[in-house]
């Protein structure tokens, strides 16, 4: 299936293709699509009035253009009420509109870019819109030898948004279309196989932003023994894979020795589970548990790509935790980056043990501001919240309070968990300074503890994205299996409160 191939023009009314219209609550039209109905003949007020379409939010009617007129098809997409819409819905609108393009097969498609009653669509309502049509029109078919209606797809599919404000969304829709390819950088890591993406390949792959300007530094087994990352390494010496930690290094602000923001991604490339076994059912999804990173990785992408006017770190801790004879046991000790000690008793709660060391080098390393990671790290968070918010932990109220409201502003929903000292303790070990679980009851809580260990008191937040960052949710902006979940979230947060 092409991706969408986008541009922005002044209105004119389309000439062939698709033509994608515009429609308010109580069926009403724009200026430019009430001229291409009268060229129609009036078939696009009809068609709405036979079918009873009202116009409402994300809802399409597909109207066969008449004969006599060069257009294939007219597209009318509700948009509601429009005092009430917001960035998120223009998002959706798109991804709608990229939907309904693609099932049609179109080569072409027109969107008349106009809010009934007004003539003009906002630049950053228009860069919405695109963004939605790019996060929408992302697949992952790179095994498949035989692609279903491949005879029948056009090879390109060019979609032209035509609007007063041509030239203005252009300039709006450059950051978001950084962001989108942050997005889908992030899916194409989660979707991929265990057997492709190993450690090694997953930090070659990383390697390739320093094209884009951003420094990578890759540190190997050899390193990182050295270094002392003994928790990390605990976890991959069941592996015949070797380890990897990839730092990013994304330098934007004007002071080049402004002190940086750091982000820490989760990516245990397969998770079996380790001697601590997963059950065979759905094991297959464990190739995702890397999202954390991947996350990380896209972001880094999108900061470079636009530009961003800030200082800030990126760190993924990549692992594979098999069960060899090698792999480490229910009851071992091992000794973090830290000198700190930990007892293991589930070896399928491996990402916290990758994350103590990764955050331990970070905030001791490039002493951040604050630092965020990202992680599939418990099933427990499945529980609580299921796939609609990742759950959010935090030692910072500002942080915790400026995350929920970049959530609120992309889509990409965070909620509030408790953190506590009776909480804490149930981590405590008889036999080290810590165990890495704390038990069943409050899972997510006690891996969130276990990680704010390794904070030393920098200012931090910890989302689980257990639910949201693989096996996601499907929404008119995400048909695949990998949402890219996080990459927009916290851009958005560097975007509205950390850029000079």
């Amino acid at each position: 299936m092409p991706q969408p191939s986008l541009s922005f023009a002044k209105p004119a009314q389309p000439t062939h293709g698709v033509a994608v219209v515009f429609v308010a609550e109580a069926a009403t039209l724009g200026r430019d699509a009430t001229a291409l109905d009268a060229e129609v003949g009036g078939a696009i007020v009809r068609a709405c009035s036979k079918a009873a379409f009202t116009g409402k939010l994300a809802q399409t009617l597909d109207i066969v253009a008449p004969a006599g007129s060069e257009l294939d098809r007219i597209l009318a997409v509700g948009i509601g009420k429009v005092g009430d819409l917001k960035s998120t819905d223009w998002i959706r609108i798109g991804g709608v509109i990229e939907g309904k393009l693609a099932e049609f097969k179109a080569e072409a498609g027109t969107v008349l870019a106009e809010i009934p009653g007004e003539t003009l669509l906002s630049a950053a309502d228009t860069a919405d819109l695109a963004l939605g049509i790019e996060l929408r029109g992302y697949t992952f078919e790179h095994y498949k030898t035989k692609k279903k209606d491949e005879d029948k797809a056009p090879k390109e599919r060019k979609v032209t948004i035509a609007s007063e404000g041509h030239s203005a969304a252009k300039k709006a829709h450059a950051a978001r279309t950084a962001v989108a390819a942050g997005v889908n950088l992030a899916r194409d890591l989660v979707i991929e196989p265990g057997n492709v993406l190993s450690p090694a390949e997953f930090a070659e792959r990383a390697q390739k932003l320093e094209k884009l300007g951003v420094e990578v530094e890759v540190l190997g087994e050899k390193e990182l023994k050295k270094l002392g990352f003994g928790a990390l390494l605990g976890v991959a010496q069941g592996s015949a894979r070797s380890p990897r930690v990839v730092i990013f290094k994304w330098n934007g602000a004007k002071a080049k020795d402004a002190q940086p923001i750091a982000f820490v991604g989760k990516g245990v490339t397969f998770d079996s589970g380790g001697i601590s076994i997963k059950p065979a059912a759905g094991m297959e999804d464990m190739k995702g548990d890397m999202a954390g990173a991947a996350a990380v990785t896209g972001l880094f992408s999108a900061l470079a790509k636009r530009k961003a006017k800030v200082n800030a770190i990126g760190a993924i801790g990549i692992v594979e935790n098999m069960p060899d004879g090698n792999a480490q046991r229910p009851g071992d000790i091992v000794t973090s980056l830290s000198g700190q000690t930990i007892e293991i008793i589930n070896t399928d709660a491996e990402g916290r043990l990758v994350l103590a060391d990764v955050v331990w080098h970070v905030q001791e390393t490039y002493k951040p501001k604050w630092i965020i990671d990202l992680a599939t790290l418990t099933g427990a968070i499945l529980v609580a919240l299921g796939k609609t918010h990742a759950g959010l932990f935090s030692s910072s109220d500002e942080l915790a309070e400026r995350l929920a409201k970049a959530g609120e502003a992309t889509g990409e929903l965070v909620w509030r968990m408790p953190l506590g000292s009776d909480y804490d303790k149930l981590i405590d070990s008889t036999f080290a300074d810590m165990k890495n679980t704390g038990g069943r009851n409050a899972g997510s809580i006690t891996a969130a503890h276990f990680i704010k260990r390794f904070t030393n008191d920098v200012p931090w937040a910890h989302l689980d994205i257990a639910g949201t960052g693989m096996d996601s949710t499907q929404t008119d902006t995400n048909k695949v299996w990998a949402s890219g979940w996080g990459v927009r979230l916290l851009d958005r947060l560097v975007a509205d409160y950390y850029e000079e």
